[in-house]
């Protein structure tokens, strides 16, 4: 009996797919591309993704020792720094293939971020590393993230943004849009996946919108700035 076709991440057209339909093929996707899943962030970031992990480590601003969630945690990149700051960090991702893929002294649970398996008020901080705009509704995520925060707890949020500057806008749809799928057609065995991260950034709300999202979700004293020359954004904010 032949194995079925996977869910594409990408419609015949092109097409983003939207609801259950995106869930479906982003975590299929994520399961294919997991074994090579570091390796290729390395190439497409240049590198730069391990100071943007230690960015966003700096802005959730927890003591050593603190609970700490790592909210879609891939293969665990963001766990293993957390760890080494200090902040040893349950990881959650609902992509099977990612977990197995993990080599981390964390715990890891399977789970989906809109409905987290953890109790309210479990954790003093929750980190995202660039899985914002592959959730389906970002209301209920950051409410989640909000209910297993405990008062005053702190989130941060790294994602791809797109450069207000001219130029480096340009730089960035020349690497992003033109060089990464090609590099995910001679690098990756999965390179639809590699068509489909640049694109999914049209998933992502503004920077004014995110921040009102995350005010209208429970959080307080949120700030959103850019890095690399505003190819890349991290959001912060407090639990109120």
């Amino acid at each position: 009996m032949s194995r079925p076709s996977p869910t594409p991440v990408l419609g015949h057209d092109g097409a983003l797919p939207e609801g259950e339909e995106k869930h479906q093929a982003v975590e299929a996707m994520f399961d294919r591309v997991a074994p090579g899943y570091e390796r290729m962030n390395r190439i497409i970031s240049l590198g730069l993704d391990k100071r943007w992990r230690r960015r966003a480590i700096q802005a959730l601003d927890v003591a050593p020792g603190a609970r700490v969630l790592d909210l879609a945690c891939g293969t665990g990149d963001l766990c293993r720094d957390l760890a080494a700051a200090g902040c040893p960090a349950v990881g959650v991702d609902f992509s099977a293939g990612m977990l197995a893929a993990a080599r981390v002294p964390s715990p890891l649970v399977r789970g989906d971020a809109a409905a987290l398996p953890f109790d309210d008020g479990a954790f003093d901080g929750v980190a995202c590393g660039f899985a914002l705009r592959n959730f389906v509704d970002l209301d209920e995520v950051f409410c989640e993230v909000a209910r297993v925060l405990r008062p005053g707890g702190r989130f941060v949020a790294l994602d791809a943004a797109v450069p207000e500057q001219l130029v480096m806008r340009l730089g960035n749809a020349v690497w992003f849009r033109g060089a990464v799928p090609v590099l995910g057609r001679l690098l990756s065995r999965e390179p639809s996946a590699y068509r489909y991260l640049p694109r999914s950034t049209a998933y992502l709300p503004d920077g004014p919108e995110l921040i009102v999202t995350l005010e209208r979700a429970g959080f307080a004293a949120v700030t959103r700035q850019t890095l690399t020359g505003g190819s890349v954004q991290l959001l912060a904010g407090a639990r109120a």
